[in-house]
């Protein structure tokens, strides 16, 4: 059973505050189109505060989780967080969530105290106190669209996404790296949270009116859900290869599996990665919640290595500088990224 403690916000915010604790703001999605999401990268959190703990905490002071939904808006988000800042609550702030919400999180608590963002990531510079350990999308793409096109000859490629900041980025980089490759952008669409159920008709029109013979999908949750269910009613995604810089395990449950040997994910962490550090990690999860406790997916996992950053850095530094983070971390960071293949409910993973 894990040893971690998770604290409703308005207990954070009414009850006396005390240095006999450290709490981080864990702002994860809990609704929205990465609610499906939320279980599994509240476990990744648990698990790191859970060991952390047990090796006695930082500085002798117990790690203590407040669950914020990372799943609104930015400004439902932020709004959440705003009085827990104001009344020094928190001693620092990790997240999984959307990066439109990062921003807004970031506006709020750069120069205040240090804050994590743990999933893949637009890019670009970040305010003080701002580490993201995530991957940015030229490296996440890089190797997935070149061996992809080389593979399967392909010629062709769509872009369809959400319309906000992480997928704009993601087109950008997608759109020079299928150049390098040899192919074509043929087609960009990028739609509005939760409107895939009502374009999905158009978008499988539009795939078909550029021939693509590719598609990357930097949808996200449910989104990305629907949409693949739309290509599997039409029989596209019997012609079509598939790449997703989201898709993790959850998301491929939620769509039920795939037999086409077409779909692939790029992202930092698979539960079926060889690796004896991942196997290890998947155990002592199992262990620790059973066997019916969701998956670890790259989101959890990231945000458990975020969490174990963060207390690491904070633990010998006899405090943790908002601006001394970025510096004290860089070296780091290392983050590689990973091309698998869904096969049924999970991933075989090939690089």
């Amino acid at each position: 059973m894990l040893d971690a403690r998770l604290v409703d916000p308005l207990d954070a915010l009414h009850a006396e505050r005390t240095d006999a604790v450290f709490r981080v703001g864990l702002v994860v999605p809990q609704s929205g189109l990465l609610g499906l999401t939320g279980p599994s990268a509240l476990e990744g959190a648990l698990l790191a505060a859970h060991e952390v703990n047990a090796r006695g905490g930082i500085r002798d002071r117990p790690l203590e989780l407040v669950l914020v939904d990372g799943g609104g808006t930015p400004a439902a988000v932020t709004g959440a967080l705003r009085p827990l800042l104001a009344a020094g609550a928190l001693d620092a702030l990790a997240g999984c969530h959307t990066s439109d919400v990062h921003r807004a999180v970031e506006a709020l608590a750069s120069g205040r105290l240090a804050y994590v963002y743990t999933p893949p990531h637009e890019g670009g510079a970040r305010r003080p106190g701002v580490l993201c350990t995530g991957v940015d999308p030229t490296a996440q793409l890089s190797y997935g669209i070149g061996t992809l096109t080389e593979r399967y000859r392909l010629r062709r490629w769509a872009l369809i996404g959400n319309d906000y900041i992480w997928p704009r980025s993601v087109h950008r980089a997608a759109a020079r790296l299928v150049a390098s490759a040899g192919a074509a952008v043929t087609l960009e669409r990028r739609v509005g949270f939760g409107a895939v159920r009502l374009e999905s008709g158009e978008l499988v029109e539009a795939l078909g009116t550029a021939r693509a013979d590719a598609v990357l999908l930097s949808l996200v949750g449910r989104d990305l859900v629907e949409f693949n269910r739309a290509l599997r009613r039409s029989g596209l995604d019997r012609r079509l290869v598939r790449l997703s810089p989201a898709l993790e395990e959850n998301g491929l449950l939620a769509l039920g599996g795939d037999e086409t040997g077409l779909l692939y994910a790029a992202m930092p962490s698979f539960s079926t990665l060889a690796e004896e550090a991942r196997q290890q990690l998947g155990e002592r999860h199992r262990v620790l919640c059973g066997p019916s406790a969701p998956v670890l997916d790259a989101y959890a996992v990231g945000l458990y290595e975020g969490l174990h950053l963060l207390a690491g850095l904070a633990g010998p530094a006899g405090g943790l500088t908002p601006h001394g983070l970025a510096r004290a971390a860089g070296p780091l960071l290392r983050r590689s990224v990973h091309l698998a293949r869904a096969e049924g409910p999970g991933f075989t993973v090939l690089h």
